[in-house]
C-alpha cells in the first residue's frame, strides 16, 4: 500500500512538473506536442497506420469473434447434450 502511494505521488509530481516547468520556450508537454505536429512525425504516423492497419483490423476481427464465441448462449447446446444423455438411459 505504501509503495502504491509513493508511486502515485511520484507520477503526480512528474505530471505537474511536465505541465508547468518551462524548458526554454515551452513546458515538457509543450515540446512533445510541438514535435508531434511536425511533418516528419505525421509522416511516421501515416506510415505506421499503413503498415500496421491491416494487422490491427485482423486482430480486432479475431478478438470480436473470440468474444462472440466466449459469450455465446450455451442453452442451445446444453439441451442437445441433455437429450442425448437422456436417450442413452
Amino acid at each position: 500500500m505504501i509503495r502504491f502511494i509513493i508511486t502515485l505521488v511520484v507520477i503526480a509530481t512528474l505530471a505537474v512538473c511536465g505541465a508547468t516547468v518551462k524548458l526554454g520556450k515551452r513546458t515538457f508537454f509543450g515540446h512533445v506536442g510541438a514535435i508531434w505536429k511536425t511533418d516528419e512525425a505525421q509522416d511516421m504516423k501515416k506510415g505506421i497506420e499503413d503498415k500496421a492497419g491491416p494487422a490491427a483490423k485482423k486482430l480486432e476481427r479475431g478478438m470480436k469473434a473470440g468474444y462472440r464465441e466466449a459469450t455465446k448462449d450455451e442453452a442451445g447446446s446444453g439441451s442437445a447434450s441433455g437429450s442425448g444423455s437422456g436417450s442413452s438411459r
